[in-house]
């Protein structure tokens, strides 16, 4: 399997970041770093479900679309959202039209509405696994697609009616949120850049 390889800048980094110049800076100056703040993370948590089945690039290019027709994915606003708001989404050519997708959103959202301040973050970053307990990946290959911890988290967020979060959709947002390291060993980004 593949190790990293150098950009265009000479530094190595996971082959992944280097199809384009979107991905690039995603990699970079995003992917793996530590996300906190319910808002955030509702916003990251919608984004990996609206992913599912897609690539990450189409998810990363429509971004500031996703946060336009959601209220910037703060909690409170997204709640109130009424079945006008539906048919507007579903009409958004902005985002991914997926009518399961959006309404996931709007009901977790509801749900979310009714957790106490930072609820969302402390129960999403109470599934981090012990940095010391993961050796850094050397190819792609090493990356796991679920983890026990990835599974626990999407079982936590479904006792608590969280929709459209299932193990692998839950480790893609412990990647993107810093809650493991993936970054391969000898890529620039591990450990938040070098």
């Amino acid at each position: 399997m593949s190790g990293a390889e150098p950009a265009a800048d000479g530094r190595l980094r996971c082959p992944w970041g280097l199809s384009t110049e979107d991905y690039l800076a995603y990699h970079d100056t995003e992917w793996g770093r530590p996300v906190h703040g319910d808002d955030a993370l509702f916003e990251r948590l919608c984004l990996e479900a609206f992913q599912s089945g897609l690539s990450w690039l189409t998810i990363l290019r429509r971004r500031e679309g996703f946060r336009s027709a959601f209220a910037g994915f703060k909690i409170s606003a997204v709640a109130e959202f009424t079945d006008a708001d539906k048919e507007r989404l579903l009409a958004d050519a902005g985002i991914i039209r997926n009518r399961a997708k959006i309404d996931a959103t709007l009901a977790n959202a509801k749900v979310l509405a009714g957790w106490g301040a930072g609820e969302l973050d402390a129960l999403i970053w109470s599934h981090a696994p012990d940095p010391a307990t993961r050796p850094a990946p050397r190819a792609l290959g090493d990356v796991p697609a679920v983890t026990p911890e990835s599974t626990a988290l999407a079982k936590d967020l479904k006792k608590r009616s969280i929709r459209f979060v299932g193990p692998t959709t839950a480790y893609a947002l412990m990647q993107a949120c810093g809650l493991v390291d993936d970054h391969l060993a000898d890529c620039v980004a591990r450990g938040g850049g070098r």
